[in-house]
């Protein structure tokens, strides 16, 4: 998907009608209302343990991996490694820093997964395509031999498995399933937001202008080596952040074999299905991800009965996900953003013309 850089696009956009500015923006806010105000109290303790949370901490390192891989072009295999920084920070700091506030945690965890991330973004400023693919995937290989090799990551724990702290804000509780879905939906919702904002500035459009053609973006004066930079520190954040939600509100747990290379690959192929270069397509994508395995289930049992086995499931999990990949890189490289997209004009076409 390539996008044309406009350095003055922004201000040169003629500014929306309050009232179209409404029409777009009221879905959205359907949206938080249905989030915040009736799934945590609608839903099961099922749903939100086995949907909801990890769709949450999915998306978000979607989010992260989409600013990276989408809009700045540089291609990641190393996801996986910078959630487990972010867990395993995040585990640490809570652990030896009496009092310190747990969304100050979480945040310091960010900034170590940045820090790595920097590291492992280095080779961007010389490699690309498949050859920086490679450098970021030994960060994968590394990070998880440095969580095994050295127990005091683990405090110093024989099976390297810890329990994740209690999640307390302010002297509020958020250790119910209710609880640790709005804990995550709280954070979700700023950074994503956030990200939002950032693409519409002049940063995001350095990413994309860097990513289109870095000697078009160098000749008019877009700093590629710091854009490239910026682009692996942002995303890493978002992705350490990612990786707390992950082990402190959904597994609960905090282990090395959480953030394995399985993990970096699902990840990537959510940003994949879900269309490059979009915050939306994060949401699908993760939203197919995490409830395909349910359906696949419900769905083979009913026609294969006792034949249909966890084996059984696992294989063909990756076969229609590979197929899927296929098709969407094929059909439409844009992914389920665009088929979303498509629709929504669809129906608004229709509407309109009744």
């Amino acid at each position: 998907m390539t996008t044309s850089f406009t350095p003055y696009a922004a201000s040169a956009a003629p500014k929306a009608h309050p009232a179209a500015q409404l029409r777009r923006a009221w879905p959205w806010l359907l949206l938080l209302v249905v989030a915040y105000g009736v799934l945590p109290w609608a839903a099961s303790n099922y749903v939100i343990d086995a949907l909801l949370i990890p769709f949450l901490a999915l998306s978000l390192a979607a989010v992260g991996l989409n600013l990276l891989t989408g809009y700045a072009g540089q291609l990641s295999l190393g996801s996986s490694a910078f959630m487990a920084v972010g867990a395993f920070a995040a585990y640490n700091i809570n652990l030896r820093v009496e009092g310190l506030p747990l969304l100050l945690s979480i945040a310091l965890a960010g900034l170590a997964a940045t820090a790595v991330g920097l590291v492992f973004g280095l080779p961007s400023l010389r490699l690309r395509g498949f050859y920086l693919a490679v450098s970021t995937l030994a960060a994968q290989f590394f990070v998880q031999w440095v969580l095994v090799k050295f127990s005091w990551f683990s405090n110093d724990n024989p099976s390297g498995v810890i329990d994740a702290p209690a999640l307390v804000v302010g002297g509020i509780s958020f250790d119910t399933p209710a609880g640790r879905y709005l804990f995550a939906l709280g954070i979700v919702t700023v950074l994503t937001l956030l990200s939002w904002r950032l693409v519409l500035t002049q940063t995001g459009h350095h990413f994309i202008a860097v990513r289109d053609n870095e000697q078009a973006a160098r000749v008019i004066g877009i700093p590629v080596l710091r854009t490239k930079l910026l682009a692996f520190a942002i995303s890493s954040f978002i992705i350490g952040v990612a990786g707390v939600l992950w082990g402190f509100v959904y597994l609960r747990t905090v282990e090395p074999a959480g953030f394995n290379l399985d993990r970096s690959l699902q990840i990537l192929f959510i940003v994949i299905i879900g269309g490059l270069a979009t915050i939306r397509g994060a949401f699908l994508g993760a939203a197919l991800i995490v409830v395909f395995p349910l359906l696949l289930s419900r769905l083979g049992s009913l026609l294969l009965g006792q034949w249909f086995d966890s084996g059984v499931l696992e294989m063909s999990q990756r076969i229609v996900l590979g197929a899927l990949i296929i098709f969407f890189l094929i059909v439409e490289p844009q992914g389920l953003a665009a088929l979303w997209e498509r629709a929504r004009r669809s129906l608004h076409q229709r509407a309109s013309s009744t």
